[in-house]
């Protein structure tokens, strides 16, 4: 991964934004795992999507915000399908039920069978698709189709 300073600010290079952006806890914390997915797990970085703007998809469901909603990042299968739904934090954040809640609020239209919530020390990762949701500390590798 790469970074600068410019105007006396750290920043990385996102190749899924194909520019720089601003080096925040949370940005280094999105970029390790998109680079381990691709990198270690397999996923296509071509089907890796990164802030994802959900104020279209999903306004009718929430109360009127000026707040842009927005997915760290979202994995889609090769019919360009929503798989996986990734939200993540800081490392000094913790995953809790309001992260949760925060992904399932993002996937009432989005419709995937997986989110992925993590932080770097902390991974949830959960199955939508058994009757009783399935959670997992890891990531697995996915088939994408």
């Amino acid at each position: 991964m790469r970074t600068r300073v410019f105007n006396g600010k750290e920043q990385i290079f996102c190749e899924w934004r194909h520019r720089w952006v601003r080096l925040t806890p949370e940005e280094w914390v999105r970029q390790q795992l998109l680079h381990r997915l691709v990198e270690q797990l397999g996923y296509p970085a071509s089907l890796i999507a990164v802030e994802v703007s959900l104020e279209k998809i999903i306004n009718d469901k929430l109360p009127i915000t000026n707040k842009k909603l927005r997915a760290d990042a979202v994995v889609y299968n090769r019919a360009m399908k929503p798989l996986m739904l990734i939200e993540c934090k800081a490392e000094t954040v913790p995953l809790t039920q309001k992260t949760l809640d925060q992904a399932v609020i993002y996937n009432r239209r989005l419709n995937v069978p997986y989110l992925l919530l993590y932080n770097g020390p902390q991974t949830i990762f959960v199955d939508l698709t058994e009757e009783n949701l399935r959670f997992s500390d890891s990531i697995p590798q996915l088939t994408i189709e």
